[in-house]
């Protein structure tokens, strides 16, 4: 497992999920997936969240 950093190459917004997906080995389709299903459910938590992450990785 390895540390958590944006990963711009594989990005399709900011790189959160690819990054994400880089540090715990899982798929960042999946990673995608998962935080669609969450900002459905928590709405603008998800997305405060999302920016916040990739403020963080800076």
């Amino acid at each position: 497992m390895s540390a958590f950093r944006l990963d711009r190459g594989n990005a399709k917004l900011m790189g959160v999920c690819a990054g994400v997906g880089n540090a715990t080995g899982i798929d960042p389709l999946l990673i995608r997936l998962a935080l669609f299903v969450l900002t459905l459910v928590l709405g603008p938590v998800m997305i405060l969240g999302y920016f916040v992450a990739a403020w963080a990785a800076n």
